[in-house]
C-alpha cells in the first residue's frame, strides 16, 4: 500500500489534491486551546534573541507581583511579550497551527474553512470521521488543569506556559461544547451530520475535579457529502460471540414469566407459546453473522512512545476505515499527527494520504508505518 506524508499546513496542501479522489476521511483536529504543537517560527528581530523572557526578569516579575492571588511565573513569562504577540527584540511571531484561535467561534470558523476544502476531494459517496474532545472555560490555571483553555492574546505564549485566561462571554467554568458546535457549523456548510459516536474511554485520564464526573468520553461524528454514501455496515458487525455475553438472560421463574407475558398476544397460540408469526419474528432477529455495530465504542487509549501528544487509538481508527472505504481505496487524515489512521490503513489494504503541519511528527509518523510493515508499506513523506 502507498502511504504519502505531506508536509506543510493544511489549507495549502489540500489544494494539491484533486477533486473526488478521496473514499473516507479519519481524523482528529488539534483541539481548542489545549496544546501548543511548537510550530511557531519568528522574523525580523535580533537573531541572537531566543525569544523567550529570561529567568532573572521572570523572577524579578514573580516578586513585584507576589501579592497578587495566583500570580506564577508562567504568566510572568506572557508579560515579556508585546500584546500584538511579537518579541521585545522586534520579532514577529509567525504560526499558522490550529486549535489556538483567540475564541471558539475563530476555532469553529477555521475548521469550516478546513472540512470545506476536504469535501473537495472527498468522493460523492465519500464519509468523514470527525473525532474531537471538549474543554472548559477557567481564568488561570495550570496546564494540567483540563478544565483550562485559552483565549486572548499571546495565546501560544500561554498556552505553552499553562496559563490559560477565561474565554471572552462565557462563565467561568462553562463547559464549551466545542464537538458540537464543530458539527453544527459544519451541517449548516452543507455536510450531512449522520450520527455522533460515543468513544468511551475505561481509562481516562485521572482528573482533580470534585464537583464534576471526571470525563471518560469523546465524540466521533459520521459525517457524509451525500445523502446517499458507501458504508459497509457488514464488515463491522459486531461477532455473535459478543452479542450473546451481552445478553442478559432471566435469573429466576418471576423474571423469565414477566419476559414472556410482554410478548405481543398476536404472536401466541391459545395457550400462550409462540405461533409460527412469533417463532418467524424471533428467528430474524438473530442474525448468526452479528448484530449492527452500536454507537457506543469501548476503546482503551492508548500511547506511541515517541509521541508527547495524544495519539489516535488504532482500534479507535479501524472500524472508521473498514465501514467507510473498500480495499484499495484511499483515506486521508488532515491532520495526521503521529500517523495512526496511515498505520492502520496500511494493515487494512487501503492507501493513505496524511497532511502534518510540523515536520519532526511527519518524520515520526514515517518511521512508525514503515517499522510496521518494513516488507510492504510503501512511505512518501514529501
Amino acid at each position: 500500500m502507498t502511504i504519502r506524508i505531506l508536509i506543510g499546513d493544511v489549507r495549502d496542501k489540500l489544494r494539491e489534491l484533486p477533486d473526488e479522489s478521496v473514499h473516507c476521511v479519519v481524523t482528529s483536529p488539534p483541539y481548542f486551546g489545549l496544546r501548543d504543537y511548537g510550530t511557531v517560527q519568528w522574523s525580523g528581530g535580533d537573531i541572537a534573541c531566543s525569544h523567550e523572557a529570561p529567568d532573572d526578569w521572570i523572577a524579578s516579575q514573580f516578586n513585584a507581583h507576589r501579592t497578587i492571588k495566583g500570580e506564577q511565573s508562567a504568566s510572568a513569562r506572557t508579560r515579556w511579550f508585546l500584546p500584538d504577540g511579537s518579541c521585545r527584540c522586534g520579532a514577529q511571531r509567525i504560526d499558522r497551527q490550529i486549535g489556538l484561535e483567540p475564541s471558539p467561534a475563530e476555532y469553529v470558523e477555521t475548521l469550516v474553512a478546513v472540512f470545506r476544502d476536504v469535501r473537495r476531494v472527498l468522493r460523492k459517496d465519500g464519509t468523514l470521521f470527525l473525532n474531537l474532545g471538549d474543554s472548559y472555560s477557567n481564568a488561570g490555571t495550570r496546564q494540567g488543569d483540563r478544565d483550562g483553555i485559552a483565549s486572548g492574546v499571546n495565546v501560544q505564549r500561554k498556552i505553552a506556559d499553562g496559563y490559560r485566561p477565561r474565554v471572552a462571554g462565557l462563565k467561568n467554568k462553562d463547559m464549551l461544547g466545542i464537538p458540537w458546535r464543530v458539527a453544527f457549523a459544519l451541517q449548516a456548510d452543507g455536510w450531512w451530520l449522520r450520527q455522533d459516536i460515543i468513544w468511551s474511554k475505561p481509562n481516562p485520564m485521572p482528573e482533580s475535579v470534585t464537583d464534576r464526573c471526571t470525563k471518560s468520553h469523546e465524540y466521533l461524528f459520521l459525517l457524509s457529502r451525500s445523502e446517499r454514501y458507501y458504508f459497509d455496515q457488514d464488515a463491522i458487525k459486531e461477532p455473535l460471540s459478543e452479542v450473546l455475553s451481552q445478553i442478559a438472560y432471566p435469573q429466576n421463574h418471576d423474571e423469565l414469566t414477566e419476559r414472556r407475558n410482554k410478548i405481543p398476544q398476536e404472536r401466541r397460540d391459545g395457550d400462550g407459546r409462540l405461533n409460527a408469526k412469533g417463532r418467524a419474528s424471533r428467528g430474524a432477529a438473530m442474525d448468526i453473522s452479528g448484530r449492527n455495530k452500536r454507537s457506543v465504542w469501548t476503546v482503551t487509549t492508548a500511547s506511541y512512545p515517541e509521541a508527547h501528544f495524544a495519539t489516535f487509538p488504532p482500534a479507535l481508527v479501524e472500524p472508521c476505515i473498514l465501514a467507510g472505504s473498500p480495499r484499495g481505496g484511499v483515506v486521508l487524515d488532515p491532520f495526521g499527527g503521529a500517523g495512526t489512521t496511515g498505520l492502520v490503513a496500511d494493515r487494512l489494504g487501503r492507501h493513505a494520504i496524511l497532511i502534518e503541519l510540523n515536520r519532526g511528527y511527519a518524520r515520526m509518523a514515517e518511521r512508525r508505518i514503515t517499522d510496521d510493515a518494513p516488507l510492504f508499506a510503501e512511505v512518501d513523506a514529501e
